[in-house]
């Protein structure tokens, strides 16, 4: 019997795991190896890690987590769960294992769906975006595309507009609505209005944006729109509650709807926040928080103390 199982081995679950294992309490991190982020060359607004790509923060991160004996890591997936009598958990492992703990931490992020144009597969990660303030900044001078119509995206042509060479908004044959088209005009902004067919680009760079009619655009980068979805179903096999955009909802302490089970990292966000927060400082320090609370959680349970976030899940 673990105190605390993890499930997910991004930034989240390890900065969890860190801070259980320091203070002694018996983990078994469970993790497949397959970050949202994994074809980032590099991870930004990390601070003292800026820039660094996201297999050698892995790296590091594992070497930390193995200097702490409370903690135990298994590579793989959860394949079942299920609430035991007294409200601890078992959970069914891929290689065959079992193992059950007395608290949960789903850190199993987001995946993401992207929905063209053709080519946009090929460059993900590398010249097409959705984040500026993950990738923002190495647009710096280049000529950036921003596709879509919606206010959101009029807004980030507009932000990218202050320190990118040039930029146009592709609204992939779609109207725009003309007060928006003139707010980019007026602020140098280029708008194309045609169909776009496709993303041409060699080794993961863009090259040009390929239109159904008239001339191609030259373009270094091109910022998407990208579909979040759960990497995993645990927490609606568990009847966890989230939102409409799939996120699972937590309060300000990283807790679920299921007594006993938390969420940490861009899978789960509070009410007051619109969109999941996909940052991996953020991530990091959601499963520090949640950590924390675990422990305090488990600790008013094994000396018979009130919990100080009793009101705070009520």
């Amino acid at each position: 019997m673990f105190d605390v199982i993890i499930v997910g081995g991004g930034p989240a679950g390890m900065a969890a795991a860190l801070a259980l294992g320091r203070v002694h309490r018996t983990v078994l991190l469970v993790d497949a190896g397959e970050g949202r982020n994994i074809a980032a060359e590099n991870v930004h607004n990390f601070l003292t890690r800026d820039g660094t790509p996201p297999a050698e923060l892995r790296k590091l991160g594992c070497e930390e987590l193995a200097g702490y004996p409370a903690l135990q890591t298994r590579t793989g997936t959860v394949t079942d769960v299920r609430v035991l009598d007294g409200n601890d958990f078992r959970l069914d492992l891929s290689g065959g294992e079992t193992a059950q703990a007395r608290r949960l931490l789903l850190a199993t992020g987001l995946t993401d769906e992207l929905p063209g144009p053709s080519g946009v597969q090929a460059l993900w990660g590398r010249s097409a975006f959705h984040c500026p303030y993950c990738h923002g900044y190495e647009c710096t001078d280049q000529q950036v595309a921003v596709l879509g119509t919606d206010p959101a995206r009029v807004r980030l042509a507009l932000q990218l507009s202050r320190f990118a060479a040039d930029v146009t908004l592709c609204t992939g044959g779609r109207p725009l609505d003309p007060a928006a088209h003139a707010t980019l005009d007026n602020h140098g902004v280029g708008v194309r209005c045609e169909a776009v067919a496709r993303l041409e680009g060699t080794d993961g760079r863009l090259e040009q944006i390929v239109f159904e009619t008239g001339p191609s655009l030259a373009r270094d980068a091109v910022f998407v729109v990208n579909v979040p979805r759960q990497r995993s179903d645990l927490a609606a096999r568990l009847g966890c509650a989230s939102f409409a955009d799939g996120c699972v909802e937590v309060n300000e302490f990283g807790q679920t709807s299921v007594p006993g089970v938390y969420a940490a990292g861009d899978m789960a966000r509070r009410a007051g926040m619109p969109v999941p927060m996909a940052a991996v400082i953020a991530a990091a320090a959601g499963g520090t928080l949640a950590a924390a609370v675990i422990d305090q959680d488990l600790l008013s349970a094994d000396f018979d103390l009130p919990s100080p976030f009793a009101q705070a899940r009520a």
